[in-house]
This record gives C-alpha cells, structure tokens and sequence, in this order.
C-alpha cells in the first residue's frame, strides 16, 4: 500500500510539474484559454438562470427602475416645452412689442406677430432714439425697454430745416426700405451711413463697394436683386 500511494503522488507531481512547465512555456495560450473558458461560462449561467424573456437577452439583467424613479422619467421626458408652445410665445412676444413701439409712434403696421423689415425698422428707430445698444431683436427685455422710455420719433428727417415749406416739398420723400439698406450697409462696414430713408452720395458709394464685393454689377442702385442679395448676406429682413 504505501509503494501504490507513493506512485501516485510521484504521478501527480509528475503533472503538476508538466502543467506548470507548459504554462511557463505558452502563458499567452493559457490566458486565451482561461477567458474563453470564462466566457463559455457566463453563456451557459445566462441561459440557463438569467434570461427571463425571449432570446436574445443581454447577458447581466438590466437593473430595474426604482418606484421613485419610474415617476421621476416621465416628468423630465414632460419638462421640455413643445415647440408650438415655444413658437406661440415668440408672436405673442413680438406682437407686444410692435404694439408698444405703435403706442410711442414708431410702428404703423398690425400687431401680427411677424418680425418683417417693418418691425425690424421701427426697433432700430426706437434704438437710435432711445440711445440704447440694445440688439434688434425680439426680447423681454427689448419690451421693457420699449414699455419704460419716453424715447420719441424723429419729426423731421434733417434734409430741409422744418421752417421751409418749399424745402419740403421739393425734398425726395424718405424710404422705409433705403432706410433698412442703409443701416444694413453700416452695421456690416460699408461706410458711415445715416439712416435718412433718401439715397445720397454715401449711400451709393457703399452700395458700389458692396457690389464690387459681391462681383454684381456695378450701378450703385438699390434694386430688388441688390435688396435679395444683401438680405442674404446680413440675414435680416430689409422688405
């Protein structure tokens, strides 16, 4: 008996010492067989005990949702306004302002909501009156603005004195579309411009340089074409 017993441990010393020199050998091949090994593994125990719907399923369960949890997604899936809703208060916002810049005397068109070159306008005359540096564009604090000066429109445009009634009628009428042209062409460095509404020898000189810059050809006219084209090119309403 103790020779039988002493064999077998000789035997199995015998293999660990193989097992060990094999691993020592090819250790890139053991660690590819221990994590295949490891993988057949998690396969089988996710059959067998982890799938509880329909093949296929993930591997781990996904951890479900906490009672506090599942009543929290649906309120923050429903915090994010509906864009009508964002849409609806822009033209209540923008039909308050074109009904406060009526009010001063500086808008003469409907309070439809709708930010056009009449609007766009009658903001800028209001900022030029006011002194403000405020940005043109549809704002509460744009309202408030409107709401709380005593900012009034200009009653003459200065190209004839007022005690001149002769001077005022042979003076070009102002336009409310040269008067956008012309602010468009100073905000985007075409020249120092004054928002008359008449087209002078700045206004066409500036027209001139844009055309040049735009490779249009060269009048110095303020047509429809060149109107589309600058209202390309600032991304603001002129008509």
């Amino acid at each position: 008996m103790p020779r039988r017993s002493s064999r077998r441990d000789s035997i199995a010393l015998e293999g660990v010492g193989r097992l060990a020199e094999s691993i020592t050998d090819h250790p890139r091949e053991f660690v590819a067989l221990v994590v295949m090994t490891t993988a057949i593994f998690a396969i089988v125990v996710n059959a067998l005990f982890l799938q509880k719907g329909p093949h296929p399923a993930p591997i781990f369960a996904a951890r479900p949702l906490l009672p506090q949890e599942a009543k929290l997604a649906p309120r923050l899936a429903g915090a994010q306004p509906a864009p009508e809703t964002n849409n609806a208060g822009r033209i209540q916002l923008i039909s308050n302002i074109q009904r406060e810049l009526a009010r001063k005397g500086f808008y003469d068109g409907p309070a439809d909501g709708i930010w056009g070159a009449r609007t766009d306008t009658a903001v800028r005359d209001f900022l030029q009156a006011a002194g403000l540096k405020t940005n043109a564009e549809a704002s509460d604090g744009l309202l408030r603005a409107i709401t709380a000066s005593n900012a009034k429109p200009a009653s003459t445009t200065g190209l004839a004195p007022a005690s001149d009634p002769i001077a005022k009628l042979i003076a070009p009428t102002p336009s409310k579309r040269v008067t956008a042209v012309q602010r468009a062409l100073a905000d985007f460095g075409y020249g120092q411009i004054k928002p008359t509404g008449v087209v002078d020898a700045e206004t066409k000189a500036a027209v001139e340089k844009f055309e040049r810059d735009r490779r249009l050809p060269i009048d110095g006219q303020i047509t429809d074409r060149f109107v589309r084209d600058l209202a390309a090119m600032t991304g603001r309403p002129l008509e």
